[in-house]
Order: structure tokens, then sequence, then C-alpha cells
């Protein structure tokens, strides 16, 4: 399939023009441009420019609000609840991850609820922030109701369950902070969007057919299918603990018995152990993992939070590659908006 090659920096600044041109505020297109182009970067293609049709739709059919700033409703010393007034959630989740981590460099700790919160990109970004200043970070985002979702229970033949994704950051005192990001599903829903648009089957083992049998097929998932979460009893058990924190924003549904919405939580490592220190035996930990020799078809082994910092070496390097069929659709943004599209490198 033919891939087109761009230049981060002008993929980045491509976005924040499509954003502007809709009418956002550039400081708000600048963070979500960022924070995509670094998905792209990181790896996760499914959490980055890809997603720019589907939010400015959103912005044509009133779901995001581009210019709405997010307000704090309630907070303590060490807690936040905030609404993001369905604005851009990337924009959201920053302000929040940088709010918890301000307080939590004062009293230890601070735990963080949002409502009214748009899709928020890839969640790692923000648990990569709090590691990176010091602090250990957990977010997740869960979502879920008797026929709400397109994960199916353990043991059940009806969707329940949104990805509920959980991602936890650590520091290690360089570049390579120790960072989780999955979905409690087999693949994240966004990974069914790569593989449409280059054409190919998803993986084994993660996704059914609307009657229930194993599939790989893109299109069968799209025509009613489901994803499985990951390790069976295991995976689903992690996925309704999502919602449950999530609920303690106060996002719940007796009636409809719905639950779910996004959890911050941030940890000054400094409340426990000097941070240096800290981050010494991390790192030491984590070396000692990577020495153990790999295992036939292996390289090496790897600990979280190496693919993404190799991923975004490589392409800052070699620049974001993107299939064709996304380029397209890009192109359609341009003209639609009126943005010149960035030149490719190859």
């Amino acid at each position: 399939m033919k891939r087109h090659i761009f230049e981060a920096a002008a993929l980045q600044a491509f976005t924040r023009n499509l954003f502007v041109a809709a009418d956002t505020p550039r400081r708000i297109a600048e963070d979500v441009a960022e924070i995509l182009i670094k998905a792209n970067l990181a790896g996760h293609d499914s959490h980055g420019v890809l997603r720019i049709p589907s939010y400015l739709e959103a912005i044509e059919n009133g779901g995001i609000r581009p210019a709405a700033e997010p307000e704090v409703i309630r907070e303590t010393d060490n807690t936040l609840h905030i609404d993001s007034r369905r604005g851009f959630g990337h924009y959201a989740a920053r302000y929040a991850v940088r709010r918890a981590i301000e307080k939590a460099k004062s009293t230890r700790t601070c735990f963080a609820t949002l409502t009214h919160t748009n899709h928020i990109g890839r969640v790692g970004e923000y648990a990569q922030e709090a590691a990176e200043s010091g602090c250990i970070g957990m977010i997740s985002v869960g979502g879920g109701s008797k026929g709400g979702g397109r994960i199916l229970p353990f043991g059940g033949a009806v969707g329940a369950l949104g990805t509920n994704p959980i991602a936890i950051g650590v520091p290690t005192g360089d570049d390579r902070p120790f960072l989780i990001d999955f979905a409690t599903s087999m693949i994240a829903n966004g990974k069914t969007y790569v593989a449409d648009s280059e054409n190919r089957d998803l993986p084994e083992g993660c996704v059914v057919d609307k009657h229930g049998n194993p599939t790989v097929k893109t299109s069968e998932y799209r025509d009613g299918g489901h994803l499985l979460a990951f390790g069976r009893h295991k995976g689903y058990a992690l996925s309704l603990f999502v919602c449950l924190l999530g609920g303690l924003a106060g996002t719940f549904n007796v009636e409809a018995g719905q639950m779910g919405g996004l959890y911050m939580q941030v940890i000054d490592v400094n409340a426990f152990i000097p941070l240096e220190e800290y981050q010494k035996g991390v790192r030491a930990f984590l070396n000692s993992i990577k020495s153990i020799p790999p295992a036939p078809g292996f390289d090496e082994v790897l600990v979280p939070g190496d693919f993404e910092v190799n991923s975004r070496t490589h392409r800052l390097e070699n620049g974001v590659d993107l299939p064709d069929t996304i380029y397209q659709q890009l192109r359609e943004c341009a003209e639609e908006w009126g943005v010149p599209m960035p030149e490719t490198q190859r």
C-alpha cells in the first residue's frame, strides 16, 4: 500500500491550522495538535492524526465545543472535580493532570475526576507527563452499561463495556519513563481503524462477529461485532474496576445501570522517598530485567515505555508515515477547511 511520509513538525502545524480554521482558539489547537502528533511519534497511530476527520465532524455537529475551557467545580487540598464542558478532551485532560501534579507537589497526592469530557486521545500521554514531573501517575477512562459498549463481558453475548484504558507512569530519572498504557480489551478500538486504513486483518483472538464467532475481518467487526476483554475474566474484572473508578465523578445512572468516567491519581514520590534515590532504584531494577537473555524469536527484553521511546526516535529522524487512505482523508479536510497540506518527505 502506498504511504506518505511527513516531517513531524509540519504535520503538527497542519493539524493545528485545521483546528484553528474550525474556530478552535490557537492555544487549544496547539495543545491538541501536539498531543495527536506525540501519539503518532510514539507509534500509537490509532490515537494520532487518524482522528482528525472525526474531531472536525464533531465540531460541526456540536459534539465538541472547540473554545470551551475546563472548569474546576469542586476541590480540596488534594482533590479536583473538573467539568470539561464538552470541549476538546485532550486540552481538558492536560489541564487536569497539570493541576493534579501541582497539588501533589504541595500535598503529596492528588485525585481528580472529569465530567462532560470528549475523547482525550492517548491516555499514556498524561501518565507520562506525571512521570516526567517526578510523580507516579495513573489515568483511567471507563464506561459501561448493558448493551452500551463494543466489548463483551466475560461469558456474555451482548456488548456492555468500553475499551476502558488504563495508563501508569513512573519516573526513572531519564528520558525513558516506565509507562503502561493499554485498553482492557484485547486491542484498542482505534487499532481496528488502523487495520481498516491499511486494508489488513485484525489479530486472531481479539474480535467476534455479530453471531459471536471469531473473526479477523474489520468489516465483520463493524457489522455488529464485538471486541473481547484481555485475559478472559481477569481483564473483564479490571475493566469493571475502571468503570467504578470513573464513577467517582458522579457520572452514573442508577436506573440505566450505567457507570463510568475519567479518573486521575498523581503521587509525589518525595512523599515516601527522595526522588533521585527512588529513580536510581527504578532504573537499576528495570535494567536488570532488560539484561535477561531474550527468548527465541525476540531480539531483546523490553520494559513498558521502551517501545514508545524507540518509535519516537525513529520517526523524528525518518518522518511520520501515513497510509494512503488516511492521507486522502486529510486532503479532504484540508480542502474543506482551506488549509494547505504539508509537503511529503517522499
